[in-house]
């Protein structure tokens, strides 16, 4: 473990970096940051550093950069995550709160990440499956169709049109959407089947059939993977950063949905904050990049995530601190829904 001195550093070393993008000398070093001690020194520091794996030196250059090492130590040592400013923080609100659904709330939420982080942004949907119902709604549309609309309490809304149901009465579509209601309101979706399997039963035998084909809608939509679903903003502010891997690399891996879902299925508490920097990204194609990450959802309720990738020379204070705020907005958000 570094001492106190070796830390402050790689922390101006790091600093520098990622806003200069030029490998830092210890002159510079010396002369930009109050480190308390003489330029030979912060020599022999940067020294200690290159020994033991924290910083590197460029071939072209007297300077040195940090390794995926440095960055990591950097990150976990990190005193603060920097807080958003009071004008950041109401136009996340102001933003976010003029969403009407969810795929409003998740393309606005991708822009937003985007625009503050100035990295690629990566929202995962709600999963159905930490869902519950939260209304059920049929609607009548002529004597054998009817509208089916499913709201949960994370915001979906699965809505679908049943055809071919027979003569259809008004007070027949009424009776079915009290029922689904009075069974399905608040319960988890995985449960719904179990819920509803013996509802046909319980209607007069001239409604049953209407009930059936309802209920099989209905399940059909439970099916489909939602939580599998990933939107992506910002790809085109890769093209103002560096990559130790070819820009075509990085691109390829963020165009598979499933190599986004593994990563941030990887990151650990769905609570937490998490970053993994270089080389800990398992995909071959994402190891010049780092992905700082963050669970969301209702109260204590986590339903997906949210992140943003970025090459290994990013501001981690500024973007761990977005990537957090908006976070918490979007799962107060969907709380408010």
């Amino acid at each position: 473990m570094l001492d106190e001195r070796k830390l402050a550093v790689l922390r101006a070393i790091v600093e520098d970096y990622v806003s200069t993008n030029e490998p830092v000398g210890s002159k510079a070093l010396a002369d930009r940051h109050t480190l308390g001690v003489s330029p030979a020194t912060v020599r022999n520091d940067m020294v200690s550093l290159e020994e033991e794996g924290y910083i590197t030196q460029p071939h072209t250059s007297a300077g040195r950069v940090p390794t995926d090492k440095g960055y990591r130590l950097f990150v976990d040592r990190l005193s603060t995550v920097k807080p958003l400013s009071a004008a950041e923080r109401r136009a996340i609100e102001t933003f976010l709160g003029g969403a009407v659904d969810l795929d409003e709330i998740v393309g606005r939420t991708v822009r937003l990440l985007a625009q503050l982080t100035r990295q690629v942004a990566v929202v995962q949907y709600p999963s159905l499956t930490r869902s519950s119902v939260q209304h059920v709604e049929l609607v009548p549309l002529g004597q054998q169709r009817v509208m089916m609309v499913l709201i949960t309490d994370t915001g979906r809304v699965e809505q679908r049109v049943i055809d071919n149901l027979g003569a259809v009465s008004e007070d027949a579509v009424d009776s079915l959407r009290q029922m689904l209601n009075r069974a399905l309101v608040g319960t988890w979706l995985t449960e719904v089947p179990n819920a509803v399997e013996d509802l046909p039963s319980q209607l007069p035998p001239d409604e049953r059939a209407m009930a059936a084909a309802v209920l099989s809608v209905l399940l059909e939509s439970l099916v489909e993977r939602h939580d599998e679903k990933i939107v992506l903003g910002g790809t085109a502010n890769l093209a103002a950063m560096d990559f130790s891997a070819s820009l075509r690399e990085v691109l390829e891996a963020l165009e598979e949905n499933v190599v986004l879902l593994r990563l941030l299925g990887e990151m650990s508490d769905p609570s937490m904050l998490t970053v993994r920097i270089g080389a800990e990204n398992s995909h071959e194609g994402l190891r010049s990049t780092s992905i700082v990450s963050a669970g969301y959802g209702i109260g204590d309720q986590p339903l997906a995530k949210i992140g943003v990738v970025g090459p290994t020379r990013m501001d981690y204070p500024g973007t761990m601190g977005a990537v957090r705020a908006v976070a918490r907005y979007l799962g107060q958000i969907l709380a408010g829904q």
